[in-house]
């Protein structure tokens, strides 16, 4: 590792980067949490010279924006630029380039599959008689275990690779981990569904017709699942609020 960035300077730059979001605006985006999660490192490698600080510190302030989960990425992956010395334009041009794929992916990777998944799996653990808490505590430990676990790789990684993070990236297969992903959703939500028509209090034994739709929705889920499987999601999750809802109110 470079002499500018100290372990003390790398850690404070990765804990900064949990607020990165926390002076988000339409203008810059995320731009200004971007630099404050910089300035420990900047300040260490151009606190001699004020305006050369000055100069790294306003570049950095410029739009920017990625998943928040892949923020630690471009920030590792900016942090080695700086201290290896190049040149402010590659350094601007870098993140431009890389914020555009680390926002599509981490949209995929995270909101689209991890967090459904997870949701209809302690929906489903609830609806089988698991207490609420557990349920909420299971949520919570899983989640963000896989929300830190990806912080701390993306950040390591963007700091090693520097300007090689799309080979890092492809090394990974993160692609290949979103679409593996993607099915376990889908079987979460044939579980979820399975479960809120045959548990005790399901919705089958309302009469022969829900069972009836259930094997037609588990069919057609065969067939197509995997293409509607995310607004099918939705739409399962928000019916078993309102028939719950509807339950505890009636």
């Amino acid at each position: 590792m470079s002499p500018p960035l100290t372990r003390s300077t790398v850690i404070s730059a990765f804990l900064r980067s949990f607020l990165i979001q926390g002076s988000w605006n339409y203008r810059t985006m995320m731009g200004n949490g971007f630099a404050f999660a910089m300035l420990p490192a900047l300040k260490r490698m151009f606190g001699d010279d004020p305006e050369a600080l000055d100069a790294s510190l306003r570049r950095h302030l410029n739009h920017f924006n990625v998943h928040p989960y892949l923020s630690g990425l471009a920030l590792g992956a900016a942090l080695r630029l700086e201290a290896d010395g190049t040149d402010a334009e590659t350094v601007t041009r870098f993140k431009m380039a890389i914020r555009g794929p680390l926002g599509g992916l981490g949209d995929a990777l995270v909101w689209a599959t991890w967090l459904p998944a997870l949701s209809m799996l302690a929906l489903a653990l609830w609806w089988v008689g698991t207490p609420g808490w557990m349920t909420v505590v299971f949520f919570l430990v899983l989640y963000n275990a896989g929300h830190l676990a990806l912080r701390v790789w993306g950040f390591r990684t963007g700091l090693r690779e520097g300007r090689a993070v799309a080979q890092a990236l492809t090394r990974a297969n993160l692609v290949n981990i979103h679409e593996r992903l993607q099915e376990a959703a889908t079987v979460m939500l044939g579980l979820l569904v399975g479960v809120a028509l045959a548990s005790p209090t399901g919705l089958v034994h309302t009469g022969l017709l829900w069972a009836a739709l259930g094997m037609l929705a588990f069919v057609v889920g065969l067939k197509i699942g995997h293409r509607i499987w995310r607004p099918t999601a939705i739409a399962v999750v928000t019916a078993i609020a309102i028939l719950s809802t509807w339950g505890i109110v009636t």
